[in-house]
């Protein structure tokens, strides 16, 4: 395996022992500093993510990180979500939702349009990233295609961001030009 391999494989443990620790104290609320190390741990044992040997040091390493970027902040020793931590695990979790594409493509196209107005643009900007993240492709400045259905994670998204009525899904069947998108999501 060459260097850059070697790189992109420790990139990748790395992001999912973030994820691992962010969502173990997203879903604990807060969770006492001690406790992180046995959870994380546990999970990441069963996933064979780490050695044996450094364990607690390597999930030290990944806690400070987060701490270090604002996503976690201690709090009478325990670890708290910060809202940019919460933003952060939300689109961990949209984007893992969003990864489970069938074996098939249904030959659908799934467009989203949005109309938030002016004075939301901060909104605008989160359902923009949000959608980039999940791995959506802009077609037009309010308009955005994926090929997979997305349906739930798209009723999530609208309560999440409370823009029921401002964020319309559509189906369709045939899209004109779309060589470029089905090269693009690779699929035929």
């Amino acid at each position: 395996m060459g260097d850059l391999e070697k790189s992109a494989k420790k990139k990748a443990k790395r992001k999912k022992i973030a994820s691992i620790i962010l969502g173990t104290v997203g879903i604990a609320g807060v969770i006492g500093i001690a406790l992180v190390a046995p959870n994380v741990l546990g999970a990441m044992g069963k996933l064979g993510l780490i050695p044996m040997g450094r364990q607690k040091e390597i999930i030290n390493r990944a806690r400070d990180r987060l701490l270090k970027q604002g996503l976690l902040r201690r709090e009478n020793g325990f670890l708290r979500l910060t809202p940019k931590g919460q933003n952060k695990l939300r689109l961990l979790q949209l984007r893992e939702a969003a990864m489970h594409r069938p074996r098939r493509w249904d030959r659908r196209w799934r467009i989203l349009i949005f109309d938030i107005p002016e004075y939301r643009k901060s909104l605008r900007d989160k359902i923009r990233h949000t959608l980039e993240g999940i791995g959506f492709v802009r077609l037009q400045d309010s308009v955005w295609i994926y090929p997979y259905d997305c349906e739930d994670l798209i009723a999530l998204l609208k309560a999440d961001f409370k823009i029921g009525k401002d964020l319309l899904y559509m189906i369709v069947e045939e899209l004109e030009g779309d060589k470029n998108l089905k090269r693009h999501f690779n699929i035929h």
